[in-house]
């Protein structure tokens, strides 16, 4: 799948969250993009939503945070107040990112959204893990014909499989699924990476990972196991603050992970039993048969006239056994790699 210029089959792509890490300043936000693409990011992300867009202003118990989270005993609509990036900035941010060779898009969080998002151009859309059931919006998105991510932090088998569904009823496979684990931060052992490789072999979708671990290690494992699209959330420092600063990384951790990442890209190679130069180079550093003591033609070939020993400019050791007792053809000295010109054939 192609995002933009990127081809997700030639390179992991690298998504930094920018989420509420801007603390409400546009300035901030600029200048977060330029450490995202210092860092090594290959696009930016935004969220698209205003507190309307997303809940209700309301001061039931039911709109107010009490899971155990970083967020508990605040209404979701102060907090989607505070950390919501401002629409009249995307265009401004976009820009900036598009003008440092950055991808630059958005998760919409309702249909109106969708629209000002499309009215940009983006290259591409996501799909927030808490949106996976909102099926209507995955196939408004979905229909307007531009690859779709989707994360899956919260979803069973069955939402995965109607999520997919949404996308293909309009005619949209341009689909990537991240393995996500709705947790902030999320704990190692919730991650659970192995399904990164079943979900490709189940869903036949290009498959990533969104990560809120403060580790390196869950990209690099990811993309071990297949993931081509790693996304983490961003912040200049997290010592600012703000809604979702405690599972950001900073710049230089960011640049850690990405040099991680780019490195397990070059380990995982391609499957090849061939030799690379230098591997065929060290086989002469292998185990080979060599004279171990003057003979002269006509001798009996023995255990003690030659032996396997480095270097490997002899015959292979596999041949020890089927030529003992066979005849030199030639005179030998000490220290002569073997060869099949120096056996007698037999009569």
């Amino acid at each position: 799948m192609i995002i933009g210029n990127h081809n997700l089959a030639e390179k992991v792509f690298i998504i930094a969250e920018l989420s509420a890490n801007h603390n409400g300043s546009l300035e901030t936000a600029l200048r977060t993009i330029d450490a995202m693409k210092a860092s090594g990011a290959d696009a930016i992300k935004l969220q698209t939503y205003t507190p309307d867009t997303i809940t209700l202003d309301c001061d039931s118990e039911l709109f107010t945070i009490a899971q155990g989270t970083l967020w508990d005993k605040r209404k979701f609509y102060d907090l989607y107040a505070e950390a919501m990036t401002p629409w009249e900035w995307h265009e401004i941010l976009f820009k900036h990112a598009k003008s440092l060779g950055m991808e630059a898009f958005s998760s919409p969080f309702d249909p109106s959204a969708v629209d000002f998002l499309s009215a940009l151009n983006v290259p591409a859309y996501k799909i927030a893990s808490f949106e996976i059931t909102d099926i209507p919006l995955i196939e408004y998105t979905a229909s307007k014909g531009k690859p779709i991510i989707i994360s899956t932090g919260i979803a069973t088998l069955g939402d995965i499989e109607d999520a997919l569904d949404a996308c293909r009823r309009v005619g949209n496979d341009q689909i990537t699924l991240l393995k996500c684990t709705s947790a902030y931060p999320a704990a190692l052992e919730e991650m659970n990476l192995l399904t990164i490789a079943d979900m490709q072999k189940r869903f036949r979708v290009t498959v990533g990972l969104s990560d809120h671990t403060m580790s390196v290690a869950a990209p690099v494992a990811a993309v071990a196991l297949g993931a081509r699209v790693i996304e983490k959330h961003f912040i200049l420092d997290r010592a600012m603050g703000g809604a979702d600063s405690a599972f950001s990384l900073e710049p230089a951790e960011f640049r850690a992970m990405v040099d991680a990442v780019r490195d397990t890209e070059k380990l995982m190679g391609k499957i090849t039993y061939d030799l690379s130069p230098k591997s065929l180079k060290s086989r002469e550093f292998s185990r080979s048969l060599f004279i171990t003591e003057d003979v002269k033609a006509g001798d009996t070939i023995t255990d003690s006239n030659i032996r396997s020993v480095r270097p490997g400019f002899g015959m292979s050791p596999k041949y020890l056994h089927s030529i003992l007792g066979k005849k030199f053809t030639v005179d030998l000295t000490k220290g002569t790699p073997l060869s099949w010109d120096h056996i007698a054939a037999d009569t």
